[in-house]
């Protein structure tokens, strides 16, 4: 196979590919319950690939999401959008990678429309026996940051 990874099925991919839309949606939603059930069988990691994970399951995840994040009645105000998707099967255990780019917009009153953060995912995604597809583990990077102080109230 000259070193590529197995192909990923087209099934496969438009799932995971609408998980990847759902997290955004949810997100920019303010809608954190919902992104810790995107996550309910998953964790989040940063740093290194290979560290571990700071916070894993849904009601966990939720709460990391809301204790940092600014609401304006509800909403973050924030776009996030992933691009560059790229999908492979690199294990050859049926799980799949997702290797992708994120920006992230805000505006608020007195605060101009503008990119605040840029980075990218690696995620992992597993089938249930349901044969429907998961978050398992998502780490994320930070590559580029802008102006988050009318976003993130957390830890930097």
């Amino acid at each position: 196979m000259n070193g590529a990874s197995p192909s990923v099925p087209a099934d496969a991919a438009h799932s995971i590919r609408n998980l990847l839309g759902r997290y955004c949606e949810r997100i920019d939603a303010g809608d954190f319950a919902g992104v810790g059930e995107l996550f309910a069988h998953g964790e989040l990691a940063a740093g290194d690939l290979d560290a571990p994970a700071f916070v894993s399951g849904a009601e966990a995840i939720a709460a990391f999401y809301a204790s940092g994040t600014v609401l304006y009645d509800g909403s973050p105000r924030t776009k996030h959008l992933v691009a560059d998707i790229v999908l492979e099967d690199p294990a050859g255990d049926g799980s799949i990678t997702a290797r992708s780019s994120y920006v992230v917009f805000q505006a608020v009153e007195g605060f101009a429309l503008q990119p605040i953060i840029a980075g990218h995912y690696v995620d992992r995604f597993e089938a249930s026996a349901d044969r429907s597809w998961h978050f398992a583990r998502r780490h994320f990077a930070v590559d580029l940051v802008g102006d988050l102080s009318h976003h993130w109230s957390g830890p930097r």
